[in-house]
């Protein structure tokens, strides 16, 4: 059994539609979810899985929507070599008010410095709450991670840019397998 916790305002999203997203997540991975809209606890039995590491793929599928993907960006961790990380704000601020200043910074004005992330390295970004989400491939992740690392540690957004704007040439290379 593997367990995840949701907030009850992203239950909604993991069950989908007449229970749709559940049942497809179900479907693809051979796993049983069990929703408590209560507490927001998701019970995952993976006795049906054929492959346990599809088991684990649905707790990451749970856990993204939990941290504000949609359903389609989470459900590209089903991919070969697609990852979810969660960075954690407080690790970074001394306060509450610093928290939701870093906050805004990973966002930027309008949501510029999140879209200029996804863009530059092919990551998805979710911020929600005290957490930053990132779902994406090995080699683009390791980038778009430093780069909101970057900016989590009080970095020019200038700074950052110019880090993206350098590394998308390695990002190009390592697509075409060079």
């Amino acid at each position: 059994m593997l367990y995840a916790r949701l907030p009850q305002d992203r239950l909604g999203v993991l069950i989908g539609p007449e229970g749709g997203t559940k049942k497809r997540l179900e479907r693809q991975t051979g796993t049983r979810l069990e929703v408590d809209s209560e507490t927001g606890d998701v019970t995952i039995d993976e006795s049906g899985a054929q492959d346990p590491v599809l088991a684990l793929k649905a707790r990451d599928v749970v856990q993204a929507i939990g941290r504000g993907f949609s359903e389609v960006r989470a459900f590209r961790l089903l991919e070969d070599d697609v990852y979810l990380e969660i960075l954690d704000i407080k690790d970074f601020a001394r306060s509450k008010a610093r928290v939701e200043q870093i906050r805004a910074r990973v966002i930027g004005t309008r949501g510029k410095t999140r879209r200029l992330i996804e863009e530059l390295t092919g990551v998805d970004v979710s911020v929600l709450g005290h957490t930053v989400g990132l779902v994406g491939p090995t080699f683009e992740m390791a980038i778009a991670r430093e780069a909101v690392i970057m900016l989590l540690r009080g970095s020019e957004h200038a700074t950052v840019y110019r880090f993206l704007e350098r590394k998308r040439a390695d990002i190009k290379a390592w697509q075409m397998g060079f």
